[in-house]
């Protein structure tokens, strides 16, 4: 059978380039590493990773949200325990101030330290986190959590200027995590601590004035109170941390078995993939030399 040779240049040429073609994409295969370069490559395993893939970018936005929570609730609890700390020292302080044998001058000198953990209180009550936003408002980020009014009569110029809303952060599929504390109920010992410096400043207080006594039994109270409250908040803090610590090893876990099964699915045989590689060369190699050598034949070739 006789062949033309534009039918028999066309055949050569379709063949060296369908090889050249297959060596071009297992080179890229081995390149990146991937077995599956198109969705038409292989469909059925193209749509699994494809669902492997988004589900390992949503359990990154947790384990992303679950961390920002973490050191949100860290700073938190470092602010709430320096309260209690404070409350323990005023506690103690006005213990020793109800005992009746304090002059004056003992009850006058209590007022600095009175003073300065009044103020250390209003101060971690009013903290910030690193973008300015203040931590104990409940969603009102944007506005104090203690308002103080100067103007106001003693026992009453300190006021909760936050809310109680809760800031929900998703931290896995249909979990929330509130992410936000407040410190509503605060005021009251402020007022009460208030009250008692200015009953304490007094030039000729008395240790067993009725009044001096009710207005430290009073505070003292606040003081028992405003602890249970506070404590209560770290308390709180401390098991959604390890709530939060399990949902993330969760995370991580399932992380490990998608990451695994991407791997299976998509990686390449890099082995077998060579020896593709060489088999298309090889062949690629021979059609140029036998197109080359038949190229240079014609009917009046000498055998």
């Amino acid at each position: 059978m006789r062949i033309a040779t534009s039918q028999y240049q066309a055949m050569m040429t379709q063949s060296l380039q369908i090889n050249q073609e297959r060596i071009t994409y297992v080179t890229q295969q081995m390149a990146n590493g991937n077995r599956i370069q198109l969705p038409s490559d292989d469909p059925v395993d193209s749509v699994r990773l494809s669902r492997l893939k988004r589900e390992e970018s949503t359990i990154a936005q947790y384990r992303s949200n679950i961390a920002a929570v973490q050191e949100r609730m860290a700073k938190n609890e470092g602010s709430l325990q320096n309260m209690v700390n404070d409350m323990n020292s005023g506690r103690d302080l006005l213990v020793w101030a109800s005992n009746g044998s304090n002059t004056s001058q003992d009850l006058n000198a209590m007022v600095t330290s009175l003073t300065s953990l009044r103020d250390s209180l209003m101060y971690n009550a009013n903290s910030k986190d690193q973008e300015g936003r203040y931590i104990f408002s409940g969603t009102v980020t944007d506005t104090p959590a203690i308002a103080y009014d100067a103007s106001a009569a003693p026992g009453s110029r300190y006021t909760y200027s936050g809310n109680t809303n809760d800031q929900m952060v998703v931290v896995g599929n249909g979990i929330t995590q509130v992410g936000n504390q407040n410190v509503s109920g605060l005021e009251t010992l402020l007022n009460q601590l208030d009250q008692t410096i200015t009953t304490l400043s007094a030039s000729n207080v008395d240790a067993n004035d009725p009044a001096v006594r009710s207005t430290l039994k009073d505070n003292l109270d606040g003081f028992d109170t405003a602890m249970g409250l506070i404590g209560g908040k770290v308390a709180v803090i401390g098991g959604q941390q390890n709530i939060l610590k399990t949902i993330d090893a969760n995370h991580e876990n399932v992380s490990l078995a998608n990451q695994t099964a991407i791997l299976d699915i998509g990686q390449l045989d890099v082995g077998s993939a060579a020896i593709e590689l060489n088999g298309y060369q090889t062949a690629l190699q021979a059609s140029y030399k036998a197109y080359s050598k038949i190229g240079n034949l014609s009917l009046f070739s000498a055998l």
